[in-house]
């Protein structure tokens, strides 16, 4: 909705309630927000969990149950999924700019209108053109240089 080329007020109702919507139901999202580098955490600390309650049941004497061996396989598996999922909750967040921006759109368009305007795509777009193709092309030594001659 921000890239609408004219808003009413309606419009700019719609996009913060849209925004707040999404603040409030973002949490939703963080389990496919996934870094590879916490997923590598958190596959590393799953064994380490494992072998720790491994140890505490070896230093139980007293006899189990099959009953009783299943439940504490259940209590275990579930603890571990609640440790990934606080992992994943601590590292994961959507505190970026480009989420902080949002928060002022809607006063930025009330103030001086379409938005469209402050953009990023074109410098996205002229960086990629200039600066990677250029390094692509470049010798790789002194590309800096190179890039800025051609």
């Amino acid at each position: 909705m921000a890239q609408y080329r004219s808003h009413t007020p309606d419009t700019v109702s719609y996009m913060e309630s849209y925004r707040q919507t999404f603040h409030r139901t973002k949490v939703i999202f963080l389990e496919f927000r996934t870094l590879k580098a916490t997923r590598a955490q958190a596959n590393g600390q799953d064994p380490e969990l494992r072998e720790l309650m491994a140890d505490q049941r070896a230093k139980e004497v007293h006899h189990r149950t099959v009953a009783n061996r299943r439940r504490l396989a259940d209590q275990e598996r579930v603890a571990r999924s609640d440790r990934l999922a606080d992992l994943i909750r601590r590292e994961n967040h959507f505190n970026f700019m480009k989420m902080h921006y949002m928060t002022h759109f809607a006063s930025q368009v009330r103030r001086f209108g379409s938005i469209s305007m402050y953009s990023t795509e074109i410098g996205e777009l002229a960086h990629k053109d200039r600066i990677k193709d250029g390094y692509r092309r470049s010798t790789k030594n002194e590309a800096a240089r190179q890039i800025l001659s051609h």
